[in-house]
């Protein structure tokens, strides 16, 4: 088939990037290149920028920092494929009480315009679970509607990313548009891993990417007064969140840089008899995220830290890359 031309919006550090077209290796298995250009990707953060335009190894199309109101789609109206992570702390389930109409989450409907201006005959649209949840549906029927009116049909589904090889128990709402002209319709990926599933591997572990719970740097570990806390912390707080390196690790977040244990961030008990505790390297983060080794990440580990827990994984965008490729073409 010939290549497809694809824009990214709220393109980050290029997980889902990374994901579309392929071309990279992932605990011992070969994620193989899909047909993909990016001609355009694009992101507010200037850091997540630079960390896009560091790893050209795996991207064409150098990233530019910019609002997605301000982009220049001009050049691009010939793009088959739009993606976007739209920004989601208004809707996430960890913090429900923030409104769903303050202005950031206005960007949603900023993608909707971008989607009726450009007409890609697909799109991928990525939140949380939350946004699926909040207001009983209300909000994301809103959106179902929003792209219907600008003429697409609507495929949607939470998605746990330990069900397609990745470590790590993180749902995500995927929201796929066929434009209504297409006469292909996309059904999304098997999973390919865990228990019950036809055909399926072993589902991968944390102890497949953690090489060793006691490590020599030191500022990775909680102090006595952190641990502390969160022992005398209200019954009701989840926290001290262990990580059982048999099963997938729990939601990896951009928080994971604090010194303090006071969410339900997954940290790893190092020694039960001293109660000792540390949070992840961003090393490990990114491999429980699912990128590649050689993938680097630029700005201080604190922008390392969120740049990793917001990505998409890539092993899991690349399975939904290669069923639009398979069904829509």
């Amino acid at each position: 088939m010939n290549r497809v031309n694809l824009i990214s919006l709220f393109s980050g550090a290029g997980g889902s990037d990374l994901g579309c077209v392929g071309g990279f290796e992932y605990l011992d298995e070969v994620y193989e290149p899909h047909p993909v250009n990016i001609v355009s990707a694009s992101d507010i953060d200037q850091k997540c920028v630079d960390t896009y335009n560091a790893n050209q190894k795996y991207f064409s199309e150098q990233a530019v920092c910019n609002d997605i109101r301000d982009i220049n789609l001009s050049p691009f109206q010939s793009s088959e494929v739009l993606v976007g992570g739209f920004p989601c702390q208004a809707f996430s389930t960890v913090n429900p009480t923030k409104s769903p109409e303050q202005k950031e989450t206005q960007l949603f409907w900023e993608m909707a315009e971008v989607v009726a201006a450009v007409r890609p005959k697909v799109f991928v649209a990525e939140n949380v679970k939350g946004f699926y949840l909040l207001s009983d549906g209300k909000y994301f029927r809103l959106a179902k509607e929003t792209f219907e009116s600008h003429g697409y049909r609507i495929y949607h589904k939470v998605l746990n990313s330990a069900h397609y090889g990745v470590p790590q128990l993180r749902e995500r709402l995927f929201i796929i548009g066929v434009r209504n002209d297409v006469e292909s319709m996309f059904i999304f990926p098997e999973p390919t891993h865990g228990e019950g599933f036809f055909d399926q591997h072993k589902p991968r572990v944390l102890g497949d990417v953690i090489n060793a719970l006691d490590i020599p740097e030191k500022k990775y570990y909680f102090s006595e007064r952190a641990v502390e806390g969160a022992r005398n912390a209200k019954p009701n707080m989840k926290r001290l969140v262990h990580q059982d390196l048999a099963k997938p690790c729990l939601t990896i977040t951009r928080h994971l840089a604090k010194v303090s244990i006071n969410s339900r961030d997954p940290v790893l008990l190092v020694d039960e008899s001293k109660d000792l505790y540390r949070r992840f390297t961003p090393r490990e983060a990114s491999d429980i995220q699912s990128f590649p080794k050689d993938f680097v990440f630029m700005g201080s580990e604190g922008d390392a830290y969120r740049q990793i827990g917001n990505a998409i994984p890539p092993v899991l965008m690349w399975h939904i890359m290669k069923n639009i490729l398979e069904q829509v073409w």
